[in-house]
């Protein structure tokens, strides 16, 4: 399939993004696209608008504070950006738990005033970067904290670049879904941050099953595609957690709808690891390529094997890592629908949306432009179902 990136491009004004979120939590609007028609409403009604005997599945990742600002002596203003551990192990959740030392991937603003060797210094905290690599920094601490602990008292929560402007005090509430667990994201997983407990709740007490999984986002999510070939754009690398109830949960559901792509992503990727443990390939390491590549089974088959591999390792949970590029020609093997905000032109998750619902993803974009919807991380809400 011939993809050009001018296909999934449309104009975007400035004043059509959200810069803050709506005044109340699960006070924005929702479009329903269903089966090729669209129709409008208040969020806080979704729970009458989603299929019975679904399973709607979150992400329930935590934002860590991951923005570091640092200063030499000189004054020079240095800003670190968390972007994945490395040391003393990959795992967000025990880094997040170390104490005295660990070492990240990161972006360095102002890279070109901090020589590699070198370290900058918090006095009050004991702590010390040292810049390991062109893209790595070590921390070191000489206190009782957790890194956890010392992020939440230098770090600041990492809004997305085009929201443009500095951190408030209700981002620190508002820019994490109310049930984040899951330490370790650098964006947070924006569809659910329509979610109250009490939407949850009455969603429960319908015929309709919730689940939570884990995918850490990374900065990635907004690198834009630049190649002429969409296929060769060189997608990102994120961390998932799944459980053993979660696959048994999917095992029984009906339809599977997902909040957000990053709840899609990891879905899409444990049934890969499924069709990859059948041939013998127990790393579950998903590449960009592989639902592309491999050849499919059925879904029932794919999760299966992922339980009977969680059956020999003796495990509850499994982790992974995923770079998954879903786009026009993909074939959805879970999920059934999708709880999604408007996403960025020309983005991975705009060619996500068109593989889900085709080039009607035009006219719901559209019809969204025209009926004022607020657009990207804190805009207004969409449930997509096929």
């Amino acid at each position: 399939m011939d993809l050009k990136l001018d296909d999934f491009l449309y104009e975007l004004p400035d004043d059509r993004i959200a810069k803050h979120p709506p005044e109340t939590r699960g006070g924005s609007r929702l479009l329903v696209y269903k089966q090729g028609e669209i129709s409008h409403h208040e969020f806080m009604n979704i729970p009458s608008l989603l299929p019975d005997e679904s399973l709607l599945v979150f992400n329930d990742t935590k934002v860590i504070p991951a923005r570091i600002i640092l200063h030499k002596e000189s004054g020079a203003r240095i800003e670190v950006f968390l972007l994945e551990p490395l040391t003393p192990s990959k795992v967000h959740e025990e880094v997040m738990n170390t104490k005295k030392e660990c070492s990240w991937k990161c972006m360095i603003g102002n890279a070109k005033k901090w020589k590699i060797g070198t370290s900058l210094h918090l006095e009050d905290l004991s702590l010390n970067a040292i810049r390991t690599a062109h893209d790595e920094v070590t921390f070191h601490w000489n206190n009782s904290l957790t890194f956890s602990d010392l992020l939440t008292e230098i770090g600041k929560i990492p809004l997305p670049p085009y929201i443009d402007r500095e951190v408030e005090e209700f981002d620190q509430e508002r820019y994490q879904t109310v049930y984040s667990r899951m330490k370790g994201a650098v964006a947070a997983p924006t569809a659910g941050l329509h979610f109250t407990n009490e939407i949850i709740e009455t969603i429960t007490k319908k015929r309709i099953k919730t689940d939570y999984l884990t995918l850490h986002v990374s900065a990635g999510t907004f690198q834009p595609i630049k190649n002429a070939n969409i296929a060769e754009h060189p997608m990102h690398n994120e961390q998932i957690w799944v459980s053993r109830e979660n696959v048994e949960n999917l095992l029984l559901a009906k339809k599977v709808i997902s909040v957000g792509t990053t709840s899609m992503r990891t879905l899409e990727s444990l049934y890969w690891y499924g069709v990859k443990l059948k041939s013998g390939d127990s790393e579950f390491f998903i590449d960009k390529k592989d639902a592309y590549n491999l050849k499919p089974i059925e879904r029932e088959e794919a999760l299966q094997y992922v339980l009977e591999e969680m059956k020999r390792r003796n495990v509850e949970r499994i982790g992974g890592q995923t770079e998954i590029f879903i786009y026009p020609g993909y074939k959805f093997q879970i999920c059934d629908g999708l709880v999604t905000n408007y996403h960025l032109p020309g983005s991975t998750l705009i060619l996500l949306v068109a593989s889900f619902i085709g080039n009607d993803w035009k006219h719901v974009y559209d019809s969204a432009l025209n009926n004022n919807y607020r657009f990207l991380s804190y805009g207004d809400s969409s449930l997509l179902l096929p």
